[in-house]
Formats: structure tokens, C-alpha cells, sequence
């Protein structure tokens, strides 16, 4: 465990053990005994929570939801190839490791569940159900280690492949920076999904900057261009669309999300999430 990763984790557990207790992570329903809301019911729903006293007084049938009474799953999945190396100093893959810590010891603090999955182009890498911190951590360093520059991973067999690793109804959190379009329909089927966009604020709006050569992270190539006022108003059209269509399939189905760029704290981002 080098310094650097050292001090990352002391002051992710820092934080959480300052700020974030107290704060429920979920707005899971389930069996419990503290009452969440009343709704309409529905085909399917079990008709031993209809609750007959409201039936009677407004002359159609509802349900009693609950607050569950039971320990939460908390899943993090990370996506990491070269698209997460920007700039010399790696600040998104270093923000990705901090917020995993983050969310890792929030789980832990509050007694919760919590499962690990990094994706990388050579391996899969998984922390069993836990809540040991030595399995937090270890994944939290995997996060932190592993050498993105020149991989690329094909998200959506990724995101297939999480929707059959992950069987428990769980709050999910994906990391990545969705600068390219992910499906996340399935994994919101069966879990309560939130995305934790990850951008340096020069893939947000980048500067003009004349000409420069380039690389590619992912694919290893190089190529010299000119970063005009042209060429930054074709990517912010294509980066809003991009956006904009992000957000809608969010919107469709019902999944949470925030955004958080590498100048940021992570913890005053996820604080704003919880609220």
C-alpha cells in the first residue's frame, strides 16, 4: 500500500465517519415496520397489504408500503480502460478510487452489505458480500494499481455480465464517465441504480488550445490536430447530445445519478445525493 493510496483511504474514512453518519443511502421498500407510503395498488401486488381502512374511506384499493427492516446491499461496479486516464496525474482513476472508498466505508459504517466488481480489459475482479474493510480496501487499491493506459473493455457485455453477477436486489452504484452511451435498463429491473458520472472538467469544456499532438488512451495512437474554437463547438454539440440522451434513459427508468469532476470533493456530491 504505497503513501499516496494510504492517505486516499484515510481521508475517504475520515470523511464518512464525519459527515455521512446518519444518512440513509436507500429508498428501498420491503417488509418492515416503519411506514414509507400509501399508493394505488397494482396487478401483482399481494393483497395482504392493502390496507382496508383507506380502501373503505376512498372507494378504490391501496397499499401500505413499509420502510424495510432489513441490512441493504450495496454494490459498486467499476469500469476502467483507457478512457479513465486523462492527464499525466490520472486524476479521474484517483476520483473513481475515492469515491469507491467512500461509498465502500459508508456501507461498512452502517452495518451494510458491500460488493466490489472492477472491470478492466484482462480480468474481472470481485470482493465476495462483506463487510470486512480488508476487502473494501483491496478492491479500493485494485482501482487505484491498475494501469488503464492503452485498454479499452466493451461496456455493454460488461453491464450483462454485472446483471448476472449481482443476484440480490441491491443499490448499485456504476462508475464511469458515460462519455459514450450505456444501456443500464436491465441492471435497473432488479436493482435501484445510480450513476456516479466521473469527468475531468476538460472533457466538460475543453479550451482552446491551437495545435497540439494527441493520444489515445484506449486504442494507442497518436495524431496531431489543431483544438480551435471550431472544433470545440462540434464536440460540446456532440457532448450535449450525448448528455441529454444519458439523462432521458435515466429519467425512464428511474435512475439516480451524479455528477463529479476531478476539482471536486466527492463526499460534498454524494452528501447532496443522500439528502
Amino acid at each position: 500500500m504505497t503513501p499516496k493510496f494510504k492517505a486516499l483511504l484515510l481521508k475517504a474514512r475520515h470523511q464518512v465517519y464525519t459527515l455521512l453518519s446518519g444518512h440513509n443511502l436507500s429508498r428501498l421498500h420491503g417488509e418492515g415496520y416503519d411506514f414509507a407510503e400509501l399508493r394505488e395498488y397494482q396487478v401483482g401486488d399481494d393483497i395482504r397489504k392493502i390496507n382496508w381502512t383507506i380502501t373503505a374511506k376512498l372507494g378504490k384499493p391501496y397499499i401500505k408500503e413499509l420502510h424495510a427492516n432489513r441490512e441493504l446491499s450495496i454494490a459498486v461496479a467499476t469500469f476502467i480502460d483507457g478512457g479513465v486516464y486523462c492527464q499525466e496525474s490520472n486524476d479521474k482513476q484517483k476520483l473513481m478510487t475515492e469515491t469507491a472508498a467512500i461509498l465502500g466505508y459508508a456501507a461498512q459504517h452502517n452495518s451494510d452489505l458491500f460488493t466490489g466488481i472492477c472491470y478492466t480489459a484482462s480480468n474481472i475482479f470481485a470482493t465476495p458480500p462483506t463487510k470486512q474493510l480488508f476487502d473494501i480496501e483491496r478492491f479500493c487499491e485494485k482501482i487505484y494499481r491498475f494501469e488503464a493506459l492503452h485498454t479499452d473493455i466493451p461496456y455493454q457485455s460488461a453491464i450483462d455480465d454485472l446483471f448476472k453477477r449481482i443476484h440480490k436486489p441491491s443499490l448499485l452504484f456504476i462508475l464511469h464517465d458515460f462519455l459514450e452511451p450505456v444501456d443500464l435498463s436491465v441492471l435497473a429491473q432488479r436493482h435501484e441504480v445510480i450513476a456516479v458520472i466521473i469527468r475531468h472538467p476538460q472533457e466538460e469544456s475543453p479550451q482552446k488550445q491551437g495545435e497540439v499532438h494527441l493520444h489515445d488512451p484506449q486504442k494507442a495512437q497518436t495524431f496531431d490536430t489543431y483544438i480551435g474554437n471550431k472544433s470545440i463547438t462540434r464536440y460540446l454539440s456532440r457532448r450535449k447530445a450525448n448528455d441529454a440522451k444519458m439523462i432521458a434513459h435515466f429519467s425512464q427508468y428511474d435512475i439516480r445519478y451524479v455528477k463529479i469532476f476531478t476539482n471536486e470533493q466527492p463526499i460534498e456530491k454524494l452528501l447532496q445525493l443522500f439528502r
